[in-house]
């Protein structure tokens, strides 16, 4: 169930600043605040969605292809595209999602290596 008072929602109500990225009708993008890179951007769809399952099952085909369009763009204008970046996106406790509503996380500016560790 989605969490009106989680800290993303305050950032789409304007009651938490952000340093913005890039916005639009259906998507709002801003730099992490504890980044973990050197270019480190949360994009996050304006609609109230859990994790990217919710997004998925919910959102309008318009919402889903502004989301990605906005990642791609978001990662060409701050130059990451020509080296390369990453995407993440968690979902549920497993997957380490901190924050109850759906985000993409756009890393680079350093190479990231291993995307996950390989067992021991």
């Amino acid at each position: 169930m989605y969490d009106p008072d989680n800290i993303f929602a305050k950032i789409l109500r304007g009651e938490i600043p952000c340093k913005k990225v890039y916005e639009d009708d259906h998507v709002l993008a801003f730099d992490d605040v504890n980044p973990q890179a050197p270019v480190h951007v949360l994009v996050i769809p304006k609609g109230a969605y859990v994790s990217l399952d919710d997004f998925a099952a919910k959102a309008s085909d318009g919402e889903i292809a502004a989301l990605f369009r906005a990642a791609g763009k978001i990662a060409r204008d701050l130059g990451a595209a020509e080296k390369g970046y990453r995407i993440l996106a968690n979902t549920g406790a497993d997957g380490g999602q901190e924050v109850p509503h759906f985000h993409i996380h756009i890393f680079a500016g350093r190479p990231l290596g291993r995307m996950v560790a390989r067992p021991e």
